[in-house]
């Protein structure tokens, strides 16, 4: 038993000079065992007497076997004469050689490589990348579900509720955006806020960087005001000054004492510049349990709580709520959407489309490169036949040609990190607002490890076709060859990948097009508005301008009014709130007088509502349908009117004439007075997949209280919002006018209605951007790769060309052989790429409106495009073919 196990002793360490034995040299591997291995037998004959070895014996015997790592580290410097070694340093030279033909396929493979990285670090930085929160798979938005809102805002006392009752939460918050008038030395100044629940910051794991968080006491109606500020703000502000905390910002009506400063890294809210505690908000909607007023929450769940559990308790502390207040929450729901889903989930199908695209271009560079190595290894035939004549076997042949095309591969990824880091700024730039999360875009080491995996991909599949034809050569063949042209396996190798290439471009060409086409369908939709001409911007004002007796706050607003209204170049002005069309929405629920009155506010009819004065129509450029617009005289002592537009008339006055008719809405009977034209409020292609649209129309004039702010909305002569126009109406201008009145006023959000539409359309247009791009490289690389093919045909059969122009053969006959030659290859990539897209292009269906995805007149104009440039890159070598010589032909021979 002892012997047995002194020999498994001993076989465990001639197991581990084995395994030493693979980081040794191959070439010095055999000797190196076979002298250990040898020492260990001498070993065993020590075995024996094991036991009676002094543990002074056995340490040395341990240290003397373990030392073989040591000796196999001290033949590192050796590993270069290994032959893999001297197939890098052969293909270094061989490519070093070349500079010129080495430095346009390292172009080529940097501008695909790079573009992919680039794409990459946008795709793991929004999509990839958990959140930076602590265990951000717990966090979930929260929501009220409504009739007409799936994810609707949640009324404050619901939330205070959600807190006591659910079971599955470890903690809940709520915010809602916020407008403060920043008062102090100089002119007042609009910065953006938020109000949260205490408990906001600490529901995310964010704590202050400087400074504390709220306290549950700050969160309550008549607490010490108080203030977080961002990190942009505490910098653009105070200079980053410590001594920040205990200052005060004179906000509104208000002084807020600076108790905390939040982290750079907080951007959550990139926009907001001080949060407040939404429980000191002096509203007495924030108390009514029907008033959402845009509130919506986050929460996170327990550990280990799923989101289909915190689900089914948020559904059960609905139906409570329901039972307990029936008017305001019957019919009612939570909407659960975990954080990231609801951040990412409108740019994830862009992202990932894009992603694919520009992998085609990759794909095409690889073809490109692997056509360029092809047309060079005819030079270097003799080279592999004698190699092969002299023993190199098939694979030794093969990992050279592999190795030199890594190398140029791995060259290009250098480069193409510098491209990357070009592109995702260039792409950053172009989306700066919309892409979520686009501050945790960047280069990081996830990206770095992806660029080398495609670099060494791309090595390996732009290598692989001239490598296989190379490793495959003989000499008798080559010699009888002798040089004069491609072997038909190459020429067809050559032609295949034209053929792909040629594809894989016309498959992003028609996805560009359709992007095109879906982009100027948009342009066309009719927003029920003339957007040519108008201007819009917000107005804030100081308490010194709302406060006091009723009277005198709509004495200073018409007086405001009536002095912009003055303004030369001025048409129409007029004040607005509650929606805004493409900007922001606003509803109410009513019941048609006659009918009775609905037992709940989800059995209710909702519209969206629009509380403007009588300019309104004129600055919109919206239609009068029937009956009349307000008056100056729709003012606060006159009866309560409304106009309704054709998409509320034609929902509930199918058969009647409206105008007449009555509205319970608000506590009072509002008549109906006129009808206008139905306007774009959600969107401009897809404002018809929401289900409330229903609009009215309110007197300004005749609303109860006073507004801190105000959207005007003001349509001028000449050509404002066009390119190339200057505005007869300056902003400088505006702004004058508007302080005139009080110094304290606030003029913000300012720009044209044209660019309001702009802005509605950025994610299509950056996609537009990004395929057009993508595909005018793969156009590029696709025509320069058939021209090169071409040229190096024509360049092989010079004798044949020379051959037949001295037997009689015209121009145009060598012009058409050659053409000919080309197009077949460019017709059969065409047939392949029109296949491939049908499919292909039914994916991004969900980014295009008015187009189908197999729009025919784009696909024929972009095959008819892309064969258009193959001709002429078929063209210009088969010119050139027609200037052979045929006595230099027949001495090329």
């Amino acid at each position: 038993m002892a012997n047995a196990t002194q020999t498994i002793r001993f076989r465990f360490w001639l197991w581990l000079i084995a395994f030493v034995g693979v980081i040794v040299p191959r070439l010095l591997r055999a000797d190196w065992r076979q002298e250990w291995e040898a020492e260990l037998r001498h070993r065993e004959e020590l075995l024996a007497e094991w036991d009676k070895l002094n543990w002074k014996t056995k340490l040395y015997l341990l240290r003397r076997s373990a030392g073989a790592l040591w000796d196999a580290l001290l033949l590192q410097p050796k590993r270069l004469e290994d032959e893999m070694f001297q197939d890098l340093r052969y293909g270094a030279r061989m490519l070093l050689k070349n500079p010129g033909f080495s430095a346009v396929i390292i172009l080529t493979l940097a501008l695909g490589i790079g573009a992919n990285a680039a794409l990459f670090s946008v795709v793991n930085g929004v999509l990839l990348n958990p959140l930076p929160y602590p265990q951000p798979e717990q966090l979930v938005t929260l929501d009220q579900s409504k009739p007409n809102f799936e994810t609707g805002a949640i009324p404050y006392p619901n939330f205070r509720d959600w807190q006591k009752e659910s079971r599955t939460f470890s903690a809940m918050a709520i915010s809602r955006g916020f407008g403060f008038n920043l008062m102090g030395a100089g002119e007042a100044e609009r910065v953006v806020g938020r109000l949260v629940s205490a408990d906001f910051f600490s529901v995310y794991g964010v704590r202050p960087a400087l400074g504390r968080d709220f306290i549950p006491g700050e969160d309550e109606s008549g607490a010490t005001p108080v203030a977080l500020i961002s990190a942009s703000f505490w910098r653009r502000k105070f200079g980053s000054a410590p001594n920040v905390l205990g200052k005060n910002l004179s906000m509104d009506d208000k002084s807020y004492t600076i108790v905390g400063v939040l982290p750079s890294t907080f951007n959550q809210y990139r926009d907001t510049d001080v949060y407040a505690p939404i429980g000191q908000w002096n509203t007495p909607a924030l108390r009514n349990r029907s008033a959402a007023l845009g509130l919506h929450g986050i929460g996170r769940l327990k550990p280990g709580v799923t989101i289909e559990q915190a689900r089914a308790d948020m559904d059960r502390v609905m139906r409570n709520l329901a039972a307990a207040y029936p008017d305001a929450n019957r019919g009612n729901g939570a909407k659960l959407i975990p954080l990231k889903e609801r951040m990412v989930g409108d740019v994830r199908l862009t992202l990932w489309t894009l992603f694919g695209a520009v992998g085609f271009v990759l794909l095409i560079a690889c073809v490109n490169v692997s056509n360029l190595l092809l047309a060079r290894s005819t030079s270097r035939t003799r080279e592999f036949a004698i190699r092969a004549a002299l023993g190199a076997g098939q694979w030794r042949l093969l990992r050279q040609s592999l190795t030199e095309s890594t190398l140029l591969a791995l060259a290009g990824g250098g480069l193409g990190l510098l491209v990357a880091s070009w592109g995702t700024k260039a792409a950053l730039a172009a989306l700066p607002t919309t892409l979520p999360r686009a501050e945790e875009v960047s280069l990081d080491g996830r990206v770095l490890l992806f660029t080398v995996a495609i670099s060494l991909l791309t090595g390996i599949l732009s290598g692989l076709a001239p490598a296989l034809k190379t490793s495959q050569w003989r000499l008798s063949e080559t010699l009888k060859e002798g040089g004069r042209g491609a072997s038909g396996g190459r020429a067809r190798a050559q032609g295949i990948l034209v053929a792909v290439e040629m594809a894989l471009a016309l498959v992003l060409l028609i996805g560009a097009g359709l992007m095109i086409r879906s982009l100027s369908a948009l342009w066309k939709v009719d927003p029920g508005f003339r957007p040519d001409n108008v201007l819009t911007f917000a107005l804030s004002f100081p308490p010194s301008i709302t406060s006091g007796a009723a009277e005198a706050p709509r004495a200073n607003l018409r007086e405001l009014s009536d002095k912009l209204n003055s303004m030369p170049g001025v048409r129409a002005v007029s004040f607005s709130l509650g929606a805004t069309p493409l900007q922001g929405e606003d509803d109410l629920f009513f019941w048609i007088d006659g009918q009775p009155k609905p037992v709940s506010n989800s059995e209710m009819n909702m519209a969206l509502v629009y509380r403007v004065e009588p300019g309104y129509l004129a600055a919109m450029g919206i239609p009068l349908k029937q009956g009349r617009f307000f008056t100056e005289q729709d003012n606060e002592r006159s009866p309560k009117v409304v106009v309704i537009d054709e998409a509320l008339a034609r929902k509930y006055f199918p058969n009647a004439d409206p105008v007449g008719k009555r509205l319970n809405l608000e506590g009072d009977q509002w008549r109906i007075i006129g009808v206008v034209g139905h306007v774009k409020q959600w969107s401009l292609g897809w404002d018809d997949a929401e289900t409330l649209q229903a609009q009215l129309y309110q007197p300004f004039r005749q609303l109860s209280g006073q507004p801190r702010a105000v959207d005007v909305v003001m349509r001028v002569e000449g050509g404002a919002g066009k390119a190339g126009t200057a505005l007869p109406v300056t902003f400088d201008s505006i702004r004058r006018i508007v302080q005139s009145q009080n110094s304290q006023n606030v003029i913000f959000r300012l720009q044209t209605m044209n660019e309001v539409i702009a802005g509605t359309l950025t994610q299509q247009r950056f996609s537009m951007i990004l395929l057009d791009a993508f595909a005018a490289v793969a156009l590029l690389l696709a025509s320069v790769g058939l021209y090169g093919v071409i040229s190096y045909l024509v360049g092989q059969r010079t004798h044949e060309l020379g051959v037949r122009i001295a037997l009689g053969a015209a121009r145009k006959d060598i012009i058409r052989l050659v053409v000919n030659h080309g197009m077949k290859m460019a017709l059969g990539g065409v047939a392949i790429g029109l296949a491939a897209a049908l499919g292909l292009t039914r994916l991004m269906s969900e980014m295009l409106y008015g187009v189908s995805a197999t729009d025919p007149a784009t696909f024929a104009v972009i095959a008819l495009l892309l064969l258009a440039v193959a001709l002429l890159a078929c063209y210009i070598p088969a010119r050139r073919a027609t200037r052979v010589d045929p006595l230099v032909a027949l001495r090329h021979e």
